[in-house]
């Protein structure tokens, strides 16, 4: 835990922030036990001393008045409390929260490449909540009990230092060695159970990016089977932590059962005397009772310990990968691009010691279209994702201009402007699903951007014309007419920098033509790097890569390329269905 907290930047900052009201809460927690003995304690007195029958009611009049004062403090006391830690945790929480957001909003580009979506998703889900709870039920909970129990055993050593050392020794055994125990062995189900949760958020993530294919396949029992394989294991799990839970917490109460008995014996003892101090030995035996609704707690606090640690952790990591991502960034305008290069570099993810990319470099001038080929997995969308600055080099730079691409993040969106495979097009319509690259462009602007890319036609000879709702992820048109969408976002943005990721996979030879066709009209001008698998469209490319295992293998003009290179010749016959001796 001290190793955690040594380097914690997510909870020792606002423990310190808010510290006053902080040790407020913790005061009014202790005053709420103090009031709750009080109560206990005075009132075993004034049952006893009632029972002698005095011989005047003044006789018992202050132990009345106690009994009403510790009876309406402690109910105060305790509202107080719990109004002052929600207080002190909903402020702490909203700045965590607001800390997550623009963490995640400023970093989103890096953060592909440290965590898996599902872990995201589990980081916006449980670990802001995880934190509020280690408040609320570990922290506070924990040092209230400490606290009260230190301040018990300092006063009864003033009256009986047998006494102090006995229940010294037992509030050890409740306080300290149980909750050990219990974090040892309970702890470790916790952190079971959590790692469960977290697969099933991976594996639910991953099996809902992929419904589709569950669903053309017909394997409906395959998707439930996969987000759900983990159920039985939890419900087992679960019955083993209930079931130690239970025997926890009869431990516990075995020991208070103990303190009770030896208090009884010792109050017997040392308040014989006489008939005064007789009175004070059911005070001390009820005075134990409240002392357990303040100990019980820390035991499961304690076990509860290393789900929030983890959660604690993996905040932190992710402030480590993410403090301060972008170098200062540029203000250098996009309308004098000349070049973007790559030098040298060398591309591998955290942990892994393979390269994706091995020791690349290319440059393409204003203007200039550049095809990046090569088989599936070879690492041609990370050469991508370097060119735009979603993943950073482990050597080499990537430079726009001179300017590491690292410092351009800021302003990226004016910078780069990016068609893959599946466009996402939203359930609004045509007219507002392209303004999305411009949202200041007028109508006539997204009319024209439309009309370039092909479609204003078909769009004018539908019933809403440019106000025909797309529907959910565009399934209104087809696979081309939502790449040309998608494209004539493109033309609105009027970035000078324009990255193809295969915008042409998945369709049919006649509708992969015409794109590509109108990619190479409207995007004239345009400085356009083009990741493909195959040479459909490459003879208007000035310069074309050939990508092999993260290594450029070939480098060229295309058409020169044909003339001078066997292999090129060879890739292009068979890219054309060409047999060939």
């Amino acid at each position: 835990m001290h190793k955690l907290f040594k380097n914690d930047t997510w909870i020792k900052p606002y423990l310190a922030k808010y510290k006053k009201l902080l040790a407020l809460v913790f005061f009014l927690g202790v005053l709420t036990f103090f009031c709750a003995v009080g109560l206990m304690f005075v009132a075993g007195y004034l049952i006893s001393r009632s029972a002698t029958h005095p011989y005047n009611i003044l006789v018992v009049y202050v132990p009345v008045l106690l009994t009403r004062a510790f009876g309406i403090g402690r109910p105060l006391f305790k509202y107080l409390e719990r109004i002052n830690s929600h207080n002190w945790v909903l402020r702490v929480t909203s700045l965590l929260r607001k800390r997550l957001y623009t963490t995640l909003e400023t970093s989103a580009m890096f953060l592909t490449s440290k965590f898996q979506t599902g872990d995201l998703l589990s980081i916006l889900a449980d670990d802001i909540d995880h934190l509020e709870n280690l408040y609320l039920r570990t922290i506070f909970p924990t040092l209230v009990a400490y606290i009260t129990g230190i301040i018990v055993i300092l006063a009864l050593g003033v009256i009986s230092w047998p006494y102090a050392i006995f229940m010294l020794i037992a509030f050890s055994i409740i306080l300290f060695f149980i909750p050990l125990a219990s974090e040892a062995m309970h702890g470790a189900a916790k952190e079971y159970e959590k790692s469960l949760v977290h697969e099933s958020y991976s594996q639910l993530t991953d099996a809902t990016f992929g419904i589709g294919d569950w669903m053309i396949s017909g394997h409906k029992n395959g998707f439930l089977k996969s987000v759900t394989k983990n159920d039985a294991k939890l419900d087992a799990s679960n019955f083993h932590t209930h079931k130690y839970e239970w025997n926890r917490d009869l431990l516990v109460k075995m020991m208070f059962g103990i303190v009770l008995v030896g208090t009884l014996i010792w109050s017997n003892w040392f308040f014989t005397g006489s008939q005064a101090m007789a009175n004070y030995a059911a005070a001390f035996v009820l005075g134990v009772f409240p002392l357990m609704d303040a100990f019980i707690p820390v035991s499961q606090a304690m076990e509860e310990w290393p789900m929030y640690k983890d959660s604690v952790v993996r905040l932190n990591e992710l402030s480590a990968d993410t403090v301060n991502p972008n170098p200062d960034q540029s203000d250098a305008n996009p309308e004098t691009f000349k070049d973007i290069k790559m030098n040298d570099v060398t591309f591998n993810y955290p942990g892994e010691k393979v390269s994706l990319i091995k020791n690349v470099s290319l440059e393409v001038k204003k203007g200039h279209k550049l095809a990046i080929i090569g088989p599936s997995g070879v690492g041609k969308t990370t050469l991508l994702q370097l060119l735009l600055g979603t993943l950073m080099p482990t050597n080499g730079s990537v430079t726009v201009d001179d300017i590491n691409v690292s410092r351009l993040q800021k302003n990226r969106a004016n910078w780069f402007s990016v068609l893959d495979q599946s466009p996402f097009l939203f359930n609004t319509t045509v007219m507002n699903n392209v303004r999305i690259g411009n949202e200041n462009a007028t109508d006539a602007d997204v009319k024209q951007a439309l009309k370039d890319v092909g479609l204003s036609s078909y769009i004018e000879s539908l019933p809403d014309g440019y106000n025909t709702n797309v529907r959910e992820s565009g399934i209104r048109f087809s696979g081309g007419q939502r790449q040309r969408l998608a494209l004539a976002r493109i033309l609105l943005q009027n970035n000078p920098i324009v990255l193809l990721d295969e915008p042409t996979v998945g369709l049919d030879p006649i509708t992969e033509n015409d794109l590509i066709t109108t990619l190479d009209k409207v995007l004239a001008g345009k400085t356009v790097i083009w990741v493909t698998h195959h040479l459909q469209g490459l003879s208007t490319m000035n310069q074309v890569i050939f990508l092999e295992d993260g290594s450029i293998k070939m480098q060229g003009n295309p058409k020169e390329l044909y003339k001078k290179d066997p292999r090129y010749r060879k890739l292009y016959a068979m890219d054309q269905g060409i047999v060939s001796d």
